[in-house]
């Protein structure tokens, strides 16, 4: 790896913190039926209408997964480090193995520890997305990765738009290098996209945009780069992170005065993915994030983010059946270092050597193709320009060539 990727090294650590950041979302989610009452209910508000919510902005981070997702995954091919046939056979193993790897534990656990119903708030995250019996066939439905929504794991909604981006990045690549010069007024209109897709209840117009608004990032890395080298000011890197924070949760600290429902609060809602995307430029220039998101045990936060991402709502699930969801400070208290410990395993036992099989199956595809082009070439050498043999056409040739 170049010494120009090894400084990206502050991603893994922003991928890290964002898992966490889901992790927390998911027991706040457990809490919010029983914010109520003349201290608890206070307390919810400042939680949840202040910065503070940056703690716990669970579906915001996943904006920031999506946009670092664009950038990620397309540098390796801007830089000529995979081809797209090897790269789509290794991408679909990385993304499926683990996924379904998941979606086993997560099977093994409702089967071991039953889920009763009426131990749970009805009409709440933990109810209404959270399997209490395995049914085969939703979960071979989800093992495709193909359904709108998830309750066996359902954290995997993100995971059907990541296979949707991928499906998508021969596009996005073509588009932003052909488009690089106007990277930024073109990141603008993803914005503008967003924030009406939010207002008019698109989901593909909310995070493919995020998506894109990496892939531009990627292709401008360079730029960006050279740019944040000439900026090493804290206070300049404070403001940008400061602002792209608030934008994250903008519809959340707006509240006192701005309806969620309302047409502003939705709007406020499609400023994550700016947010987010400033978060990860934060991420790429400021000096100071880089020496935090930087730190060891960030780093490993990153490395097993996305095992943490696919195993801990099964787990806080299985606790808030088992405990009872007004006991959820105990399903936190148990549920986020359990998680940690089983999503440490998960990616020993599944996630890492998933990477090395997709390394292995993108070579041997990339192998098979150039194979295939080689003995294709072969054969129209052997035919020769008259596209018959490799002999003249009779008429050609002289009379004692018989």
């Amino acid at each position: 790896m170049s010494s120009q990727s090894s400084r990206l090294r502050s991603l893994d650590g922003v991928r890290g913190m964002a898992s966490v950041v889901v992790v927390l979302y998911h027991v706040s989610l457990l809490a919010r039926p029983f914010a109520t009452g003349r201290i608890s209910e206070p307390a919810w508000d400042i939680a949840t209408e202040t910065p503070l919510k940056l703690l716990f902005a669970g579906t915001e981070a996943v904006q920031v997964f999506f946009v670092l997702s664009g950038l990620v995954v397309a540098l390796p091919l801007l830089r000529g480090g995979a081809s797209w046939p090897g790269f789509f056979a290794a991408r679909f193993v990385r993304l499926y193995l683990p996924v379904w790897g998941a979606l086993l534990l997560a099977s093994a656990l409702i089967l071991l520890v039953p889920r009763d119903p009426s131990s749970v708030s009805s009409g709440e995250w933990i109810a209404n997305a959270n399997a209490t019996s395995v049914d085969p066939v939703k979960l071979l439905r989800e093992a495709t990765l193909t359904p709108v929504s998830y309750d066996l794991v359902n954290t995997l909604w993100s995971l059907r738009w990541e296979l949707i981006f991928t499906l998508l990045l021969p596009l996005a690549v073509v588009l932003a290098v052909l488009l690089r010069r106007w990277a930024l007024p073109l990141a603008a209109l993803m914005a503008v996209i967003m924030v009406l897709g939010r207002v008019a209840g698109s989901d593909a117009a909310v995070y493919l945009p995020a998506f894109f608004i990496g892939t531009l990032i990627a292709v401008r890395l360079e730029d960006l780069q050279a740019w944040a080298s000439a900026r090493p000011r804290r206070l300049q890197w404070s403001v940008l992170t400061a602002v792209s924070a608030l934008l994250l949760v903008a519809s959340w600290i707006s509240r006192p005065v701005v309806e969620s429902s309302s047409t502003a609060g939705q709007a406020l809602w499609g400023l994550s993915g700016v947010g987010a995307a400033g978060l990860i430029v934060v991420a790429i220039g400021s000096p100071l994030a880089r020496q935090i998101l930087e730190v060891r045990p960030v780093l490993w936060l990153g490395r097993v983010s996305f095992s943490l991402y696919l195993v801990h709502a099964p787990i806080l699930a299985t606790l808030a059946f088992a405990f009872g969801d007004e006991h959820w400070w105990l399903v936190g208290i148990v549920g986020i270092p359990l998680s940690l410990l089983v999503a440490a395993g998960f990616f020993a036992v599944v996630e890492h050597p998933s990477h090395g099989l997709a390394r292995r199956v993108g070579r041997a595809v990339q192998s098979l193709v150039e194979w295939v082009r080689a003995r294709v070439v072969s054969r129209r050498v052997r035919r020769g320009p008259a596209g018959s043999s490799g002999e003249l056409p009779s008429a050609a040739r002289e009379p004692n060539d018989g």
